[in-house]
């Protein structure tokens, strides 16, 4: 599971997108209250597959972002803020608990306790087990084979739009 710090930028990027859609997410309507049962497989799910290594550094990575903002407005207070930024990071430590907490509910709310309880079990066969290990691999050479494709796939349109343009009678 070590690869998985490899897309640590990724999941910062997926929890900064999260959280600028959070007023979008706001006006829709609360999940169905799970069972206590649920919630606590679908903690022991995502235990499992170590999603808290996602959002390990969210309050920290947060508040250095917030801090570096700050600064660009207040020049002035650059010194101030590096030490305010020591202070806000400790009181806020542990806040990102609030993040495997909210992705229990969600999963508690995407499925059945029966269901939750058979992904428990199916995690930790021999076949879950080689998923959970194999997946940020996968993901990562998949994520690179779009990339690859798509930069190559982007020629062929511009290809395309220049052949169209040509018809017309103009270069691009």
């Amino acid at each position: 599971m070590q690869s998985v710090f490899k897309f640590l930028p990724v999941a910062t990027l997926a929890v900064g997108l999260a959280l600028s859609a959070a007023p979008a997410v706001a006006q829709q309507p609360a999940p169905p209250k799970s069972s206590p049962a649920a919630v606590a497989a679908a903690k022991e799910i995502l235990t499992i597959k170590n999603a808290g290594a996602m959002y390990a550094g969210a309050v920290p990575g947060l508040v250095e972002k917030t801090k570096i903002a700050l600064i660009q407005q207040n020049l002035n207070y650059q010194k101030d803020l590096n030490e305010v930024a020591g202070i806000v990071a400790q009181q806020l430590n542990g806040r990102q608990n609030e993040i495997g907490e909210g992705m229990a509910q969600v999963y508690a709310s995407e499925f059945t306790e029966q269901e939750l309880k058979d992904l428990v079990t199916f995690y930790k066969s021999p076949l879950g087990k080689k998923l959970i290990d194999a997946e940020p691999r996968a993901i990562g050479l998949s994520m690179a084979f779009m990339n690859s494709w798509a930069q190559n796939f982007a020629e062929t349109v511009m290809g395309a739009f220049r052949a169209e343009m040509r018809k017309r009678g103009k270069e691009i």
